[in-house]
């Protein structure tokens, strides 16, 4: 799943520390959704939108193929 928050937590002026920190998780955390690398819970998404006063689909983008194609390959 791909997502915004790199750009939108930048466009506020906030370090992945201080979002971490607001969030209640790792820096890491923050990096790794960032990247790709981990998508969030579905409370964790609900709290960063809610952090940015955004809905989650503004803030993350499902694609239906990479669902397809996940479950394809299984």
């Amino acid at each position: 799943m791909k997502n915004r928050l790199e750009e939108i937590r930048k466009q506020r002026g906030l370090t992945q520390e201080a979002l971490a920190k607001a969030l209640e998780v790792s820096r890491q955390t923050i990096g790794a959704i960032e990247n790709g690398r981990y998508n969030p819970s579905i409370l964790l998404a609900f709290k960063i939108a809610r952090f940015f006063e955004m809905t989650i689909e503004d803030i993350f983008i499902y694609e239906e193929e990479e669902q397809y194609e996940t479950q394809k390959n299984d």
